[in-house]
């Protein structure tokens, strides 16, 4: 062989380890208590006037303060425990529009289906463990149709999934609620895992701060994104933050564009609620900027920060990441400049 052919490789082998994901650590020896699928939709949709007093009791014991919580959201204000609850379960498990939909749910989500899912939830889990040793994790995942509501919560440490809001974005039930497009494309199977990991480290890593600059929010968002990837690191960048592959691309090629309009007339700073929200909110597109623009930019731009600022500070671990409050530091010390 001739040796120029052999530097090739060997050239070609070094680059390609260069730009192995520095994200996707290896788990294979990290053990966690198993978190269990629990599919109260099947057990709600199996009550009837025969076998409700039972088969209640035993739901409470198998869902604990959740099974009250649901009940309390979307089926009876006074809670699971009080006597009108049962007439306003039964009407909801024997509604039509319901029942079409837990129709709809178990032709998607059949059991195997969920068992992958599970276990995608059980190596997140994993992962998370390795970055945050001393965090609890979640004990359960519970799958449930809740009158199109909510997708995911974290609940008593319950990963919760409401599998009626995933089932493809022309389904008919959203069309009925005249749901608009930029929602619906983002109401599929491959965006389950996403939401449930960034639901999930919302409630463990709460936004509710005395702080309401766009600088605070464009950097909490920004450690979201990356602990996300962290968890889910061979996930593509257009499903952890929602994005599709044009609104990626536009992003990308219009970077420096995008980070020149934070950083003139010290947008970043600015706390005018409504001129954050227009920057960080869902739609279909950021009006500040133009029509092309995607949503929530603010959030990208805060993305790509945040892997500059871990990327020149490698000692930082994702436990120190997702706790730091000082935006400021993270933006100073990241040097970010597209």
């Amino acid at each position: 062989m001739p040796q120029n052919f052999v530097y090739i490789i060997v050239v070609s082998f070094l680059l390609s380890a260069c730009k192995q994901n520095t994200l996707d650590v290896d788990v294979s020896d990290v053990t966690i208590n198993e978190i269990k699928t629990l599919r109260l939709e099947n057990d709600l949709f199996a009550l009837n006037k025969t076998n409700y007093n039972q088969n209640t009791q035993f739901l409470k014991t198998k869902y604990g303060t959740f099974y009250d919580r649901y009940i309390f959201s979307f089926l009876n204000k006074k809670g699971a425990y009080d006597s009108t609850s049962k007439s306003s379960i039964l009407k909801f498990i024997a509604d039509k529009d319901m029942r079409q939909a837990y129709s709809y749910v178990t032709k998607i989500y059949s059991d195997d289906k969920l068992q992958k899912i599970n276990a995608d939830i059980n190596t997140c889990a994993k992962r998370f463990k390795y970055h945050f040793k001393t965090r609890q994790l979640p004990s359960k995942l519970i799958t449930c149709t809740n009158c199109f509501n909510y997708s995911v919560a974290y609940v008593d440490s319950a990963l919760v999934l409401g599998l009626d809001n995933y089932l493809g974005d022309t389904a008919i039930f959203y069309k009925m609620l005249e749901l608009p497009l930029y929602k619906t494309r983002c109401m599929t199977e491959q965006y389950i895992l996403p939401d449930l990991i960034r639901g999930w480290l919302l409630t463990e890593f709460d936004n509710a701060q005395p702080v309401n600059t766009l600088l605070y929010h464009t950097i909490f968002y920004g450690k979201l994104y990356y602990c996300v990837n962290a968890l889910l690191p061979n996930t593509p960048d257009s499903l952890i933050i929602g994005y599709t592959q044009k609104q990626l691309n536009y992003c990308k090629s219009n970077e420096k564009n995008s980070w020149a309009f934070f950083a003139e007339k010290n947008r970043l700073y600015e706390n005018n609620l409504k001129i954050v929200q227009e920057l960080t909110s869902e739609g279909p597109f950021t009006g500040a900027i133009s029509r092309e623009c995607p949503p929530r930019i603010a959030m990208w731009v805060g993305w790509q920060i945040v892997k500059s600022y871990m990327d020149k500070n490698k000692n930082v671990s994702l436990e120190q990441l997702m706790t730091e409050k000082d935006a400021q530091k993270i933006l100073s010390k990241s040097k970010y400049r597209p």
